[in-house]
């Protein structure tokens, strides 16, 4: 199957994003979430990434507007009757994306595939929510979206053979590197990466080490493109602490959980969407 357009339900941290990335590969591609303000940030995200590449004298301006023209915003589903593939970027929360998967069954054509960029959640149970769970599948990008190149292709119980090709081809079209996997908790990398993330964690809290000074060495290092404390902050710390979460229940306590986490969360200090985390963020 081919992706002729396109749609990103969720413009928040990663869904402007994966706009840009779609658009990119010069495929339409629509924007929504339930408020025009943050249609607006996703659309401006999706500049900027496009405006720094101008910068470098990699690409025009005219580019710049024509490919950001094939981003259409919305709070509405009008635009959904003919779209083939479908990432839903909505907050990390089963009874969210259950909600949103079933209205997706409704508005979208019986062709397309309804896939979700969940870092840890059921595949099957977003499924449930739908009258083709054959044609839901994982799609799951990974912070930056605009510049990692893996993407997890995550098969649910129901998630037919043809779904999952079509998902590997349309993640190769737009530049990704798929690995296909199973919905155990955590998939693949959140389950290797939380697990030594946590003890990083640990480490930090038993020895009482500045935190920007472990950022600080893994990002010297290039063990990784930035620190964990910093990455949980742009991820958005109540989203970081929700998988953290569901791989203690399900692991067991190897699966170690910051306490200062808990407090900023439980605050509503979520990272840089809030302006505060582990870090202080500016507007």
């Amino acid at each position: 199957m081919f992706v002729f357009k396109a749609a990103v339900v969720g413009a928040g941290t990663m869904g402007g994003e994966i706009a840009q990335v779609v658009a990119s590969a010069d495929i339409p591609v629509v924007l929504k979430d339930v408020e025009q303000k943050y249609v607006d940030q996703g659309l401006e995200k999706a500049r900027s990434l496009w405006q720094a590449v101008v910068d470098k004298g990699k690409l025009s301006s005219e580019e710049l507007d024509r490919k950001l023209a094939l981003i259409e915003g919305t709070t509405e589903y009008a635009g959904f009757g003919d779209v083939d593939f479908v990432i839903e970027a909505v907050p990390e929360r089963m009874e969210i994306k259950q909600a949103v998967f079933s209205e997706l069954d409704v508005v979208t054509p019986g062709h397309a595939i309804l896939a979700s960029n969940t870092s840890s959640l059921s595949i099957s149970e977003m499924g449930e929510a739908t009258s083709r769970p054959d044609r839901v599948v994982g799609f799951h990008f990974f912070y930056p979206a605009s510049i990692m190149r893996l993407l997890e292709i995550v098969e649910g119980d129901e998630s037919s053979a043809e779904t999952v090709q079509a998902a590997v081809n349309f993640a190769q079209t737009i530049r990704k590197l798929p690995i296909r996997c199973g919905e155990a908790p955590g998939f693949v990398v959140n389950r290797i990466l939380n697990s030594s993330v946590s003890e990083v964690w640990r480490q930090q809290e038993e020895s009482e080490i500045d935190l920007e000074e472990i950022d600080k060495q893994v990002a010297e290092s290039k063990a990784a493109p930035m620190g964990p404390f910093i990455l949980a902050d742009m991820l958005g710390l109540d989203t970081v602490l929700h998988v953290a979460e569901h791989l203690q229940e399900s692991f067991g306590d190897r699966f170690y959980i910051h306490r200062k986490m808990r407090e900023l969360v439980a605050a509503g200090n979520l990272g840089a969407k809030t302006g505060k985390g582990f870090y202080e963020h500016g507007s």
